[in-house]
């Protein structure tokens, strides 16, 4: 049987779940220690970038999030792509009912954001950092616990995340694109123009692909919108086809060749220098309409939206659970949802300037606390509903 890149590409995911948590404890250990003014001073450093006519100078934590996030972005892309063309969205009956639980996990975590914070200067911006699922560490906690679960649990997990990844980067393009300059826009417009034209191209060699992407990087960069979305853009050009007969495809070349990297190097240094936050002071963060908006956004948000979409629609008739699952199971998939981590860091790092600590403090503390509320606890149904699976199946029920 042939190998789908997905499920080889979410079993890395799920690998580099503990790097993540990892990086994420030693970004707050340092945050917090006699080193702390080494850890803030290595994420601001400066750094200056120069090839050609091309200059630019950012923090270390600007380049990060600018720069080698858009190659994380280039990999969730192509996994949408496939996914549509070949995958579990390409099918409109199995897309249903994760995209109705996916909206709902993005509708619910929103509301309650602004409950909190609606009248709330320079925090209603916000709202969306809620709303984001980290696809690494929920299939990471699903695989510590889903010996005995169906594996249906686990498709629908991956379709729900694909479609908040998705539903998220539509997000990302539409509030964190501002002051857009026309003539950086469409020199990406035209190297993604390239890209899309290599397609044609059986043989074109691969540096190729690199090379346009890295033009569309640097035209983005200067244009003013965020590099995340040419990242998706840039995947949507890769050809699923093979370049010769017998051979992979280039987009599962490219899958296979990154993610690894992106799993492994890019996600754990993202963790790293975004995590990090002085707990001086943490006490009055706990109560900050921020903190509480994020904190409960993911936690209550998540679950109340995910579960309760699929709720509707199976009393409703127009969808079903998941083969074999039970409502437990899937209320225990639904707290997982509430783990943002990563991709909620990075919705913060757009949505708060760096100027303004205070915010992105309280909303690091409320993504982290969260996380770990939300993965413990989901961890924790999962664990006893796969505990009763298991005493049905002896009991032959």
């Amino acid at each position: 049987m042939a190998r789908r890149p997905t499920l080889e590409f979410l079993n890395t995911e799920a690998a580099s779940g503990l790097i993540l948590g990892g990086a994420a404890l030693a970004a707050l250990i340092l945050a917090n220690s006699p080193w702390s003014d080494s850890y803030f001073g290595f994420i601001h450093t400066p750094f200056t970038l120069q090839v050609g006519a091309f200059h630019e100078t950012a923090e270390v934590l600007d380049w990060v999030k600018q720069g080698l996030m858009a190659i994380f972005f280039f990999v969730v892309g192509m996994e949408i792509k496939f996914e549509i063309l070949k995958g579990e969205l390409a099918n409109p009956r199995r897309l249903a009912m994760p995209a109705l639980a996916a909206l709902g996990g993005m509708a619910m975590p929103a509301l309650i954001y602004l409950a909190f914070n609606a009248g709330q200067p320079g925090a209603r911006g916000g709202w969306a950092v809620p709303t984001a699922t980290d696809i690494a560490f929920a299939l990471g906690a699903l695989a510590a616990v889903s010996k005995r679960l169906p594996a249906s649990l686990r498709i629908f997990l991956l379709t729900l995340a694909i479609a908040d990844d998705l539903g998220v980067v539509g997000l990302i393009a539409v509030l964190f694109s501002s002051n857009l300059h026309v003539w950086p826009l469409a020199g990406a417009g035209l190297a993604l123009a390239g890209m899309a034209g290599l397609g044609r191209w059986r043989s074109a060699p691969f540096l190729f692909y690199a090379a346009g992407f890295a033009l569309a990087w640097a035209f983005t960069l200067k244009s003013g919108m965020s590099t995340s979305v040419t990242g998706v853009l840039a995947a949507l050009t890769v050809p699923i086809g093979p370049r010769r007969r017998g051979q992979d495809s280039v987009l599962r070349h490219f899958m296979d060749s990154l993610h690894p990297y992106v799993a492994f190097g890019i996600l754990p240094l993202f963790a790293f220098v975004a995590a990090g936050f002085s707990f001086s002071g943490i006490s009055g963060h706990l109560l900050a309409p921020i903190t509480l908006g994020v904190l409960l956004g993911l936690f209550l948000g998540k679950q109340i939206g995910v579960f309760g979409a699929v709720l509707i629609a199976v009393l409703a008739g127009f969808g079903r659970k998941p083969t074999g699952a039970t409502w437990l199971e899937l209320y225990g998939v639904s707290l997982l949802c509430g783990v943002g981590f990563t991709m909620s860091l990075f919705i913060a790092a757009l949505a708060f300037p760096d100027v303004d600590v205070d915010h992105q403090n309280q909303v690091r503390l409320g993504v982290v606390l969260a996380s770990i509320l939300s993965a413990s606890l989901g961890m924790m149904v999962l664990a006893w509903a796969g505990g009763l699976r298991a005493k049905r199946e002896a009991a032959g029920l």
